[in-house]
């Protein structure tokens, strides 16, 4: 079961961040999740649709333009960082799993993907998530080759079937939905299963028994430090 840093380390440090990130790794993580907007063509790290939440500024982030949203202190005066600069801070020492917020962020995604594929990365390190299925649908239609992730917000009546028709990598399910028979569908055909948001050990235990294959937390070393114990029943 790999651990996914929520947003970097986001327990410990300003979400979305760069600091954040390398914390993330600093703990363990095999990989880390950003979230993504497009911003005058540039691709910045955060995650709300509104700034007052984890910067200094306000307003809706879609209606800034790039220099100001730079100008912002995003926490421990950090600034919000672009992908490239995430891809760089990873440095191939983990996964990144970038989940897609905005409108319109897909076709820059895969551009800047393809930039980090000639530049060493691989495709298997690389996994693009969204809410909006289409935007899933139109990545996959750019570059067949870069893996996908369906987030959901509940389980769906046919449980995981969706995302197979959508040609994805893995399925990703809240803590509060995923059962042993969403598990073993998404398996039955093919599909990962990704628990978010996993923040207490006895959680993850359950989850290495439900059989999932990764969880998403918001403290790394909650799940990549301690053994854990895939009989014990957990919270459920």
């Amino acid at each position: 079961m790999i651990c996914i840093g929520h947003r970097g380390a986001m327990g410990h440090e300003p979400e979305n961040t760069v600091l954040s990130v390398e914390k993330a790794i600093g703990l363990g993580a095999d990989w880390v999740e950003v979230d993504v907007y497009v911003v005058d063509g540039r691709l910045i790290v955060f995650h709300d649709d509104r700034l007052e939440r984890t910067t200094d500024g306000k307003g809706y982030v879609f209606e800034k333009t790039f220099d100001y949203l730079r100008t912002l202190n995003a926490g421990k005066g950090q600034k919000i960082p672009t992908l490239e600069e995430v891809f760089a801070a990873v440095d191939r020492r983990s996964g990144l799993n970038i989940e897609l917020k905005g409108p319109h962020t897909a076709e820059p995604v895969v551009c800047l993907i393809r930039d980090q594929i000639e530049k060493g990365w691989r495709y298997e390190k690389i996994l693009v998530s969204s809410f909006n299925h289409h935007q899933l649908l139109h990545v996959k239609n750019l570059d067949s080759k870069i893996r996908t992730g369906a987030l959901i917000a509940g389980q769906p009546f046919e449980r995981v079937s969706f995302a197979q028709k959508l040609g994805c990598f893995s399925v990703h399910i809240s803590i509060d939905c995923v059962d042993r028979a969403f598990v073993d569908d998404a398996h039955a055909r093919g599909l990962r299963v990704f628990v978010f948001t996993v923040n207490e050990t006895q959680d993850a235990a359950h989850m290495a028994y439900l059989g999932v294959d990764g969880v998403f937390t918001d403290y790394p070393e909650r799940v990549a430090g301690p053994k854990l114990n895939a009989k014990q029943p957990g919270r459920f």
